[in-house]
């Protein structure tokens, strides 16, 4: 019999923990046998000690046999079943468009994303502003949707990895997000669990990813696909840059918003093109269903520019509770904040650099985001027409909009996002938005 406070002790004392310890503990942990203060300093332990690579597979299979695993071989769907996660950043809404981009090329993808942790927004958040959108629909919905739409992005339902979305809560309320074993640990449990057949991961770095430094990206990454290998799952990495937001929004229903434009065609910008195509590639290569990553990219890009990838989201959306003419209205649905202020630049010159962390941390403020895990989100909020790093401005013109629900929060916020924003005399050369890609 073990007890929850010696595994934390041994865990904070740098020993390494028995698969039976760390079994128990999660078992605990399921089971509602923990309080928040244990959860909350075994997740820092772990973030000061770390974990070796079998203590981290030991937790990430914990994990996944909290729950129910999905087993997809009886829906005879005829394509491979595929997903991306991404370890987050600002204006970071690629899950969706990417999914249906998928899923109209023939793989089938059930997408289980989370929410928002720390300065960055979450998949979830967003879709909760789609009303009628069912982010927890029962398996017999899900299997549904994914047949009939070929994409359900969802959350995690209480049956799948129930201990991973018990501890992510605390990680995003205590400072421990960034550590590379718990992290690990929380995508691919989620994932092995929705019985994925192949999975692209997209590691962010940079100013406003967790993990700032390039080395600590490639250590997540190759810690991603090491155990995803050991657990049995076909896994590539993509490092990316987060030195700025990925869209030109921040924001859950903004986001949904330019997912939308991207979707339809209405705007394109192209960051999020090149990120979408070619995590895409990866995703149709693992699944085999293309022989390289050049005809990968070639299919994402006709997916989009053929509307088929947006007519599989309005199908998805539809069978997941939300309206059937989302596509065609959306400021009919979607919730907008009553507050639209500019932030006009103080000097002409050339966007130079942006502090993408503090402008996570103003839509989270804004009301975008959580401080406490029972906060409630104002979809509504957030920043529109964010300018990008070498982009020429003039002095008065705006460098984004704040979406905001009183003049004195839009007033707060368009000071700080000002300040947030560098610019210089002298044009800038823009960084890839691909950085390096990681197999086995």
């Amino acid at each position: 019999m073990f007890l929850p406070q010696e595994i934390i002790r041994r865990k904070r004392d740098g020993e390494t923990l028995s698969t039976n310890e760390i079994d128990f503990f999660i078992q605990a942990l399921t089971a509602g046998r923990l309080s928040e203060g244990q959860t909350a300093a075994f997740a820092m332990a772990v973030f000061f000690q770390g974990m070796s690579a079998l203590e981290c597979a030991a937790l990430t299979r914990a994990m996944t046999c909290s729950g129910r695993v999905l087993d997809w071989s009886g829906e005879f769907l005829g394509g491979p079943v595929l997903d991306k996660h991404s370890t987050g950043g600002i204006g970071d809404n690629v899950s969706l468009i990417l999914a249906p981009a998928v899923a109209a090329c023939g793989g089938f993808v059930p997408m289980i994303s989370g929410r928002g942790l720390g300065h960055t927004g979450g998949t979830l958040d967003k879709l909760d502003s789609i009303p009628g959108y069912c982010t927890t629909p029962d398996m017999t919905r899900l299997a549904r949707t994914v047949r009939n739409a070929g994409c359900a992005i969802i959350g995690q339902t209480d049956e799948l990895a129930p201990a991973d979305r018990r501890l992510y809560a605390i990680r995003d309320v205590t400072a421990t997000v960034e550590s590379i074993p718990l992290i690990t640990a929380s995508i691919l449990s989620k994932k092995l669990a929705a019985g994925l057949g192949g999975l692209v991961m997209d590691v962010k770095t940079g100013s406003g990813a967790f993990m700032r430094d390039l080395r600590d990206a490639e250590a997540l990454a190759q810690s991603l696909v090491s155990v995803a290998r050991e657990a049995g799952l076909r896994t590539h990495a993509l490092i990316t840059d987060m030195n700025q937001p990925l869209a030109s929004a921040a924001g859950n229903a903004l986001e949904v918003s330019h997912a939308i434009a991207h979707l339809t065609g209405a705007r394109r910008e192209p960051r999020m093109q090149e990120i979408v195509c070619a995590l895409g590639a990866e995703m149709l290569l693992i699944g085999g269903l293309v022989g390289n990553r050049v005809e990968g990219y070639g299919q994402i890009e006709a997916a989009l520019t053929s509307g088929q990838a947006a007519e599989r989201f309005a199908r998805m959306v539809h069978e997941l509770g939300g309206p059937a003419d989302l596509l065609d209205r959306p400021a009919a649905h979607l919730p907008r904040a009553t507050m639209n202020v500019p932030v006009p630049a103080r000097a002409s010159g050339y966007v130079q650099n942006l502090a993408t962390r503090d402008i996570g941390l103003i839509v989270v403020e804004l009301g975008g985001g959580r401080r406490r895990a029972e906060d409630a989100i104002d979809p509504s909020v957030g920043l529109t027409a964010m300018v990008h790093i070498g982009q020429a401005v003039t002095k008065g013109e705006p460098l984004a909009y704040v979406h905001a629900s009183t003049p004195d929060a839009a007033t707060w916020a368009a000071g700080l996002l000002a300040e947030a924003i560098e610019i210089a005399s002298h044009p800038v050369q823009l960084s890839p938005v691909v950085i390096d890609r990681i197999v086995p």
